[in-house]
Parts: C-alpha cells; structure tokens; sequence
C-alpha cells in the first residue's frame, strides 16, 4: 500500500470516524496487498523483500492506530484486534529475517551479484549479457574456494554456533587448517543451505527469462550460467550434505534451530498467550502427571500392578493390532461411530455436505518420516499403516503405533467432530479470518474434542482409556519436549527419550515427531497450540456453564458459536461468545483455567 493511499484513507476516515467501517473489507485488502508484495519479492534470500514487506506491515499499523476514534461493533473490534496482532508478529519476523541474512552474508558472498541480476529484469533493465558472463563465469570460479573454505565446526563448538550471536563469532576460530576458513556448524549450514537454493532459483528464473527470446543473450550466457548454476548445486549439496549430513535418508541426522526465550515470548504474545514459556512448561508437566495418575488406574484395571505397569499396560494395548491391509476399513468404521456418538447426544452441529465429503489417504514410506500417525489434509484422512516397501521392524513399529485403541481417537480428532468439520465450516463462516490462523484454535479445537469425548464416555474398554491417554500424554509432552528444545534445554536425543520413555512411543515413531517438530514446517510453538487451546476452549465452556440448567448456553449451541468465528485466538473467541467490547489496542490477559 502506498503512502499516498494510506493518506487518503486517513481522510476518509477523519470525515467518517463515528461510522461503522466494514473490517472485513479491510482484511481482504491488507491480504492481497500482502499476496502481490510477496508473489513480486519472490526470492526469499533478498533483504530487499523483508525490507519491502517491513514497510507494508508498518503502514498498515499507522492506518490502525489511525482508527481508534471510530465505532466498531464487537465483531469488527475482533478483527481488528487480530489484524493489528498479526501485523505486530510479521514485523517481528521480518526483523528476524533480516538479522539471519546479515549473519549469513560470509557465506553467500555471490548474493548481491544474483540479486542484482533479478533485480534488472523486474524493472526491465538492459542486460549487458558480456558483462553478465563474466560475472557468472568468475562466479563458477571462485565457488571453489568457497567450498574449501567451509568448515565443520567440532561438536562441543557446533553447539555454541547454533545461537546467532555465536555463528557471528564463528568466523573468528581458529583459521589455521584454511586460510579464511567459514567454520560452519550442522544447522548454520542447513539454513544457508536453503537461502544458495533460493538464489539458484532466482538466477535460473533471470537466464530462462531472457535465453528464451534474445540470441546475443544466449550466446553469451549459456554456457558460463550453466557452470554458475551446476556450482551453485554443489556448493548446495556440500553445506547440506557433507558438512549438516542431510541426505534425505529415515537416519539422517535430527537439526534443529531453536529460537530462543525471547522469541518464545514474542511468539506468545501473537497467540495471545498470556504466559512465560516457563509457566508453559509447568502446564504441561501438569497435565503429563494427571495422564499418568489415570494410566496407572486403567493399568490396575488390567490387572499390571508391578513397578513395570507403565510398559506392562502400553505392551498390552499396542499387541490389538490391525491387520495388514485393514486399516482403512478400521478408521472408517471409528469416523461412522463417532458420528452417531455425537448425533445421539446433541454435542453438535454437523452438516450433510460435510458428512459426505470426506475420504481416506494411505501415507507412503516416505510420508512417514514426518507423519507417523494419522493426519487430515483438505477432505481427507492420512491413513498411516505397514507399506510394503517398509523394512520389518518398520512395519512391526508402524503397526504398533496405529493399533486399534490408539486409533480409534486419532479418527475423530482427524475427522468429524475434528479438523473436517472444523475446516468444512472455516470454509464457509467468515473464511475471511483464515488470515489470522493459529494452532491454539485449529489445533486446540481437535484436542478439545478428545477431551470432551473422553468426559462423555467415548472410551469402552480400559484399552481404551489407555490409548486416549496415550494421545494425551502425547500432547503435554509435546509443549515440555518442543519448549524443552527452543530454550536450549532438551537436545533431539533427549526428546526422544522422554518421548519413548514417558509416553510411550516406539523409537521409530518418536524419532519422525521429533524430526517434524525441529523442523521448518510448523511454527516452534504449533506443538503447544494442541493441549493449550484445547484447555483453553475447555475453560471457556466452564466459564459460560456449558450444559448446566440455568445456562443459555447448550453444548450445541457452544461448540456451533466456536466454528463460526473461525480461526482466531482462543481469548478473542471468548471476546466474541460473551459478547465484550475490547480496545484496538488490547493485549492478551486472560489467564485461563488450565484444568
């Protein structure tokens, strides 16, 4: 958005402060202003395209802080509310962004030249394709030396450089084994690792573009950008490869990049979260210690009673194995029952559409590096189970891990009254608030249907309850082992323990959580959104007395309230559901009942 544009809105809205502004609106502007700035600014190793995104997030917060005098109904407070929080969040990264490039800069000294190269064809420069070949030629030449100059870091000094502040210092070691030498740890190496691809990209994007239609171009620049391109592959391949040991292989080495309390904090306070990771932690041995303190009752009730109850009970359960080739007619059956479940009790409201419209995925091999349990994707159930291409004690783990009891809750969570219904109705009430998308709610929502399901009498056997605690116990150790890991307390390996030891995963299983959760695919604090928004949805159900005889409030009612908010911050869905009118400027307070 231009400050021109921004100018003139400012004095629409001077004239116009006491006038209901339609925030929706608003929204689906700052959205696609925000898709054009980043489909243009589109290498992802450009300063230039934080910088311009920064100075969007920015305008759009003066237009805000511009708006404080104007009547709002309590829905259009809400989104508001969470477009400020949002914008607030994405200056944060950009920030984040930039601190990482500037770090990165000793590595990708061929960044400026590429991106100036990008640069011209946006603003549709003439290209001095001699000049341009030469560039590319000495480019290929001096990749080499940058290779040589890389260096693995050893272990004790690896650790230290995961910190940005260290990797800064990093380039200050001990230099006597290469002159200039780039001492490089496993994660510094992964990250630069992606920005070289990055530039790959935009260098291939810039040859394709102008090769294709000018013979003096191609003439010049075939042959040094295919040197310039092939080396910038294997200068890739070395830092992914030889120095972070990333092959693509299930025994790659687990890295991670954890990012700290301070940003542990920033990224709290997005979620509207109004507490430390510390006190976060201590919800979550909370919850693990109620799990075990159930576990050992259905334990007894299996008659384990010896100081090996703990394996005795989960080594039990998981021998209820599906059959090879059966699990898809398993998880059916689990989806067809929990619907009438909720049908015959009046919990909620499910549309027929939305009963129709589902089916079943099978996860490949390689699908379960990272999803070794059930998942949902757009209509569908990922159905994890043995492939054939599996070794054995693969398949014996796959199919340990997807028994009968501890499928039959991951079903609905996935499904209806899950992440299904849960994205059938985002899709059609407000789908505008899929801007502002957090795990507190999307993953919270599932979570709490375990929980309730587990109130109402969904678990009929003690094998049962064992594999409903299992996935519980799942959740409260996924905030201390992810939290655990961003505060620097908790290695991969550790993790992994405490997941095999304390809840009960096999190795194999607990190995792909891990993976995914120091991953870049989720959010470092998306493991905690599961049990913590679930907990906080349930709060919100106490507050309002849910269910109770003098309440307006029927269960139905409450969960069809939650749905058509859609994605938003559990503390603004409770704004929302009690009707109360908060400031533009108002920050996370709600300190909820984690029970």
């Amino acid at each position: 958005m231009s400050r021109l544009f921004l100018g003139a809105c400012l004095a629409v809205l001077a004239a116009t402060s006491a006038a209901q502004l339609d925030t929706v609106e608003m929204i689906h502007r700052f959205r696609a202003d925000a898709v054009s700035l980043t489909a243009f600014y589109s290498v992802d190793a450009s300063p230039e395209r934080a910088l311009r995104l920064d100075e969007h997030d920015a305008l759009w917060l003066e237009r805000l802080a511009a708006l404080e005098g104007a009547s709002f109904d309590v829905q259009g407070r809400i989104d508001l509310i969470a477009l400020r929080q949002e914008l607030l969040h994405r200056r944060n990264s950009h920030a984040r962004r930039l601190e990482r490039l500037e770090i990165f800069e000793p590595w990708l000294p061929f960044a400026p030249a590429i991106l100036d190269l990008e640069r011209k064809r946006w603003d549709v420069s003439e290209v001095d394709a001699r000049q341009a070949a030469s560039d590319l030629a000495a480019l290929a030449e001096a990749m080499d030396d940058l290779i040589d100059r890389v260096i693995l870091l050893d272990d004790e000094s690896a650790d230290e450089a995961s910190d940005e502040a260290d990797v800064e210092d990093a380039d200050d070691a001990d230099k006597s084994d290469v002159e200039d030498a780039l001492h490089t740890s496993p994660v510094l190496a992964q990250r630069v690792a992606e920005n070289v691809d990055s530039l790959r990209g935009a260098l291939a994007t810039w040859h394709e573009h102008h090769s294709s239609y000018d013979p003096v171009f191609a003439w010049w620049l075939d042959g040094p950008y295919e040197k310039a391109r092939d080396a910038l592959e294997k200068y890739r391949d070395h830092l992914r490869k030889d120095i972070a040991g990333l092959h693509g292989e299930d025994d790659d080495p687990l890295i991670g990049d954890p990012i700290g309390r301070a940003a542990l904090l920033a990224d709290l306070r997005h979620e509207m979260i109004p507490y430390t990771p510390e006190e976060m932690l201590a919800i979550g041995e909370e919850q693990l210690a109620w799990c075990e303190g159930e576990l050992k009752r259905a334990a007894a009730d299996l008659g384990y009673t010896s100081a090996t109850w703990r394996q005795d009970v989960l080594e039990h359960t998981k021998r209820d194995e599906v059959s090879p080739g059966e699990h898809d007619d398993s998880v059916v059956a689990q989806a067809r029952e929990a619907i009438e479940f909720l049908d015959a009790r009046d919990l909620v409201t499910i549309p027929e559409l939305c009963r129709e419209t589902w089916r079943l995925r099978m996860l490949s091999r390689g699908d379960q590096r990272t999803l070794p349990y059930g998942a949902y994707n757009r209509q569908h159930m990922l159905v994890a189970a043995p492939t054939r291409d599996m070794s054995h004690e693969s398949k014996l783990a796959a199919l340990r891990g997807n028994n009968v009891h501890f499928s039959r809750i991951v079903t609905p969570h996935e499904l209806i009254p899950g992440h299904h219904l849960q994205r059938f109705i985002a899709d059609r009430d407000r789908p505008y608030r899929s801007l502002f998308s957090t795990p507190f709610y999307v993953e919270g929502w599932a979570l709490y249907w375990e929980m309730r399901l587990w109130d109402e009498g969904w678990a009929k056997t003690p094998e049962n309850r064992v594999g409903m605690l299992f996935w519980r116990m799942h959740r409260a150790a996924r905030i201390v082992v992810s939290l655990g890991f961003h505060l620097g307390q908790l290695t991969p390996d550790e993790m992994i323990e405490l997941l095999v030891e304390r809840v009960g995963h096999e190795r194999d299983g607990a190995t792909a959580e891990v993976r995914r959760y120091i991953g870049d695919s989720y959010s470092p604090l998306y493991q905690c959104g599961y049990l913590i928004g679930g907990l906080q949805i349930r709060a919100l159900r106490r507050e309002l007395r849910v269910g109770e005889p003098d309440s307006e409030w029927t269960d139905r009612r409450f969960h069809d309230a939650i749905l058509a908010q859609n994605t938003l911050p559990i503390e603004l869905i409770r704004a929302a559901l009690t009707n109360t009118e908060l400031p533009l400027d108002h920050e996370p307070s709600w300190k909820f009942d984690a029970r």
